[in-house]
């Protein structure tokens, strides 16, 4: 099938009313995929969301539930499944940045994942869900454990008519759906709307345009992707290493490139990655760095740099999503496969411009791979009868 032309600019379409779950997307035979599209789209997008949520009644509301957890020592859990746990981890990310600067230095901001908090759920506090349907069972399962143990909930979701709008005390409305199954929408989604709760947090604007530009930076080198993604595309397996807040950015990009290319992958924390994996990689192993966080980088580059030295000596084929301004300080034969830059935005707090900085170059660069490896990204192999039964009995 043969793409429509698209208009990066014209808002995305909402959820079917009455709610249903989106349809599977359009079969297209080559590029531009619809993940293509949904990446070109992220920066008008993260404007209007920016503008709706700015001043909007509910993220008013969740700004001061979660000063008034932090205030009384409560817990404050972000939850999820797939792309949406880790939009949800960059969330607290963000989070926890914003309530040590508004003076609630003892909160506690945590990351749970949805299953697990189901079966544990805390007695107090504030929940926070985040699933871009709004329909996922799990997540919505954890969300009504959590109401029934004595916590506050909330969604993070497209629309409030969703089943989550049900369980949910607070409802955070992102408005737009994702055109692809690779969900690139509902990881950036997600991450404009934790930041604008943030802002609301802290009393510190979120300037729409500038969040637009990082993002439109981000996706700007399309030859550099593809350059790298050809040796990583072809490696038996990828490895992915990230630091601070940087780490959510690595076990997305991570997801991602499972679901869109079909690549067997992993995640390692920075220093994990160093203790006993090793190992288990050799020249056909791929390896990218995600070093963007400006918290803490100085230290986050240093052990970068051994890590990088280390992959050097056994042949692996290194890439990196780098900070723009760490790119002369990092030897470009510690990164044999590429890099893709990212810029920065000092008036944003360190965690919000290092995940948006990030989210385009890392999906940009799963798209490529998916290039190279001749998978069509938007199905996540569910075109395939094997994988689509297979979906059908894990419930999904």
């Amino acid at each position: 099938m043969t793409a429509e032309p698209f208009d990066p600019n014209a808002p995305l379409p909402g959820p079917p009313d009455p709610w249903a779950y989106a349809p599977t997307p359009s079969w297209r035979d080559g590029p531009p995929y619809h993940l293509t599209d949904m990446i070109a789209a992220e920066p008008a997008l993260a404007r209007r969301i920016i503008a709706r949520l700015a001043p909007d009644r509910a993220t008013g509301e969740l700004a001061r539930a979660i000063r008034s957890a932090a205030a009384g020592h409560a817990p404050i859990v972000v939850t999820g499944c797939g792309t949406s746990e880790t939009a949800g981890q960059g969330i607290v990310e963000i989070l926890r940045e914003a309530v040590r600067s508004a003076g609630l230095s003892e909160a506690v901001v945590i990351a749970e994942q949805a299953f697990e908090l189901a079966l544990d759920p805390p007695a107090r506090g504030l929940v926070i869900g985040v699933s871009h349907e709004g329909g996922t069972g799990a997540t919505n399962g954890a969300l009504r454990a959590s109401r029934a143990a004595g916590a506050r909930t909330t969604i993070v979701t497209v629309s409030g008519r969703a089943p989550a709008g049900e369980v949910a005390d607070i409802v955070i409305e992102t408005g737009e759906l994702d055109q692809s199954w690779c969900h690139s929408i509902g990881y950036v989604s997600p991450l404009v709307a934790g930041a604008v709760v943030a802002a609301r947090v802290t009393g510190r604007p979120l300037d729409g345009d500038a969040v637009a530009a990082l993002l439109a930076a981000g996706a700007s080198d399309e030859s550099g992707a593809e350059r790298f993604a050809g040796p990583l595309g072809s490696a038996a397996h990828l490895l992915v290493v990230a630091s601070g807040a940087d780490r959510p950015a690595g076990r997305e990009l991570t997801l991602k490139v499972e679901e869109a290319s079909w690549l067997p992958s992993a995640y390692r924390d920075l220093e994990t990655f160093l203790h006993g994996h090793l190992p288990a990689t050799g020249p056909n192993s791929g390896l990218v760095l995600i070093l963007a966080d400006r918290a803490g980088r100085e230290e986050r580059l240093a052990r970068a740099k051994q890590a990088l030295a280390a992959a050097k000596v056994i042949g692996l084929r290194a890439a990196a999503i780098l900070a723009e301004a760490l790119d002369s300080q990092l030897d470009p034969e510690l990164t044999p496969a590429g890099r893709l830059l990212v810029g920065d935005d000092t008036n944003m707090p360190a965690p919000v411009a290092a995940l948006l900085g990030t989210a385009t170059p890392l999906q940009l660069l799963t798209e490529r791979i998916a290039r190279a490896r001749g998978t069509n990204p938007d199905l996540i192999r569910r075109e395939d009868e094997a994988y689509r039964r297979a979906a059908e009995a894990a419930g999904g």
